[in-house]
Order: C-alpha cells, then sequence, then structure tokens
C-alpha cells in the first residue's frame, strides 16, 4: 500500500522514526521490501534525482509497481529526495509519487521559502507531502555538495517562520549530521539542543534527520580487506536514532550503509571466485545481505513492528 510521508508520520510522531532508503536498481528494491516485510516496519523509498536519471524513471516507477503487488502487505511512501524546483513539479505531475522534497536550502532564507511554497502549494493540490530544507549539511551525496566552510546549522526561530510561512508538511534540519561516508571528524557532533529548541517551538511537527547511515565500522574493514580504499570512514552512532525520534524527527535517511553492503557483497565475491563472470548469484547475496541490513536498522529506529499499527491507524482514518 503507497501512502504519504504525512500519513506514516502521524503515527509515528515522538515513538520512532521511519526508515527513508534510497534504490537505484531492481537488487535493492527487492531487498529493501524484504527487509520490510521481514521486520514488518513500514518505510519510505527514496528516489533522487540522480537515480532518476542512472537507467530511466520510468524503469523506477515501474519496479516499484511490481515490488507493490509481490509485497502486498507492505506499506510505504514514495518520495523524490532532494529535489530541485522543476524536478518536484515533474513528479508531481506524474501521480505515482505520494511525497517530495524541495531543496532550496543553498539560497537565501526568504527565497528558500518562496520557492518552496511554489512546491508546496503545486503539491497539495494533488494530495502530495511536502519536505523542505533549512540550514545546510555538509558532505556530497551525487549533485549535491557542500563544503565544511559552507555548513551552517538550521535556526530554531527561522525554522518556525519558514514552517508557518510555507506550510510545508515535514522540514529537515541540519544539526551536524552529512552526506556521504565520511561525517565526523575532530570535534564534530550531533546537536540534539538544535532538535529540541526547534520542537519547541513547532510541537507535533515532523522532522527530519538527512545524512544519518552509521557507517558501520565492520562493512568499512571488510570492504578494505578486499581491496578497498576506505580511509577514515565514520558516521552516526545509531543508538542516536530513537533519542531523535522522541524529538519529533519522524524520518531517517539511511543511505550510504547501503551503498557499504553493496560494495562488500561484491568485493568478497569477486575476491573469493575470480572465475564467476555470471552476476545473478552475486545479485541474490546482495538482495539477502541488504534485506537483513534494513531489518537491523528498523530495529534501531524504532520502526520494526509497527506494521499492523500502523494498518489499523490508516483504517481509522
Amino acid at each position: 500500500m503507497i501512502v504519504t510521508t504525512a500519513q506514516l508520520f502521524k503515527h509515528a510522531y515522538g515513538k520512532y522514526a521511519i526508515g527513508a532508503y534510497n534504490i537505484n536498481n531492481a537488487e535493492q528494491v527487492m531487498g529493501l521490501f524484504r527487509g520490510n516485510i521481514q521486520s514488518q516496519a513500514p518505510f519510505i523509498v527514496q528516489i533522487s534525482k540522480g537515480a532518476r536519471s542512472y537507467t530511466d524513471k520510468r524503469l523506477l516507477e515501474a519496479m516499484l509497481r511490481a515490488a507493490e503487488e509481490i509485497f502486498p502487505t507492505a506499506i510505504f511512501a514514495v518520495h523524490l529526495d532532494h529535489g530541485d524546483e522543476e524536478t518536484c513539479y515533474d513528479c508531481i505531475e506524474s501521480g505515482f509519487y505520494t511525497s517530495v522534497m524541495i531543496d532550496a536550502s543553498h539560497l537565501p532564507f526568504e527565497e528558500n521559502i518562496a520557492v518552496t511554497r511554489r512546491v508546496v502549494e503545486r503539491a497539495h493540490e494533488k494530495g502530495i507531502s511536502v519536505e523542505a530544507e533549512l540550514g545546510r549539511l555538509g558532505g556530497v551525496e551525487e549533485h549535491v555538495s557542500v563544503s565544511e566552510e559552507q555548513v551552517f546549522l538550521t535556526d530554531p526561530d527561522q525554522a518556525e517562520e519558514f514552517v508557518r510561512r510555507t506550510e510545508c508538511d515535514s522540514l529537515a534540519c541540519a544539526i551536524g549530521t552529512s552526506h556521504g561516508a565520511f561525517k565526523f571528524s575532530g570535534t564534530q557532533r550531533l546537536h540534539f539542543e538544535v532538535i529540541e529548541a526547534i520542537q519547541k517551538r513547532l510541537p507535533g511537527f515532523p522532522l527530519v534527520l538527512h545524512g544519518s547511515s552509521s557507517v558501520p565500522q565492520e562493512e568499512v574493514e571488510r570492504i578494505n580487506a578486499a581491496g578497498g580504499r576506505l580511509k577514515g570512514a565514520k558516521g552516526v552512532d545509531p543508538a542516536q536514532y530513537l533519542p531523535a525520534a522522541r524529538l519529533g524527527v519522524c524520518k531517517i535517511n539511511i543511505d550510504t550503509d547501503g551503498r557499504l553492503v553493496w560494495t562488500r557483497v561484491h568485493r568478497e565475491f569477486f575476491r573469493d571466485h575470480p572465475e564467476v563472470f555470471d552476476f545473478r548469484p552475486i545479485g541474490k547475496i546482495f538482495m539477502e545481505e541488504y534485506a537483513k541490513f534494513i531489518a537491523s536498522r528498523n530495529e534501531l529506529l524504532g520502526s520494526a513492528g509497527q506494521l499492523e499499527a500502523v494498518r489499523a491507524a490508516l483504517s481509522a482514518d
């Protein structure tokens, strides 16, 4: 069942966070759905601007429609990740996406409000949820690249004004996370005091954390042992997911970790089986490993075991 992020957030708020996972190919789709069914968790499928052009946006949409039939008990939203205004409109008009993110965080405050407001008006006409961003995360993720000098945390007072004027449905906040596998060094940390201050100004309003992969050191070590060169990769402590959820963070984005699982599986397989050229055996291994990873993350997010409760809440609405 495809639903909006607003419907999912209504049930999750203050109790748990919903995992938002990026997909690019069939193996990720199958692993993602299997992992969420195994852990009985609602979830958010994220399609980035880069993923829409990697093969063809219609192919990804067709795979998700097929997955909905293959896994009829799944409850999930289909979300555009880091969209510009043009891409948001394309997704809104497609009739397939139930949620879009307009990322105008690189613009001055007033321009960010104006762009976000335009997208909100167009999306709400069709019952589609809108995520916006205020503040700037560092790191690199596809077309998003922000240096350490350009990073700034979300201002709680601005957040209150921004939500009131744009009428967005959720807000991605910068509290110290960053995109990619190299999140923390030195004295960098998550600023939970910022989330607390925003929640006081916006009680009951869903917040979002981007760049929240944990970058498991075991994955990094196994990748490097199989020929990789990921040096100094470090992510978010997953023990902080639930504390963030209790402060109103309803959606936590996890992308890099899935890429690490993919890299580890493929490097180890070809190291151990240099004679193999059929990609299907390794694809089967990845789907199983990715499903296990997704289920493990849902346990940490608190969303595992929530599927039937969400179904009941949706039926009651």
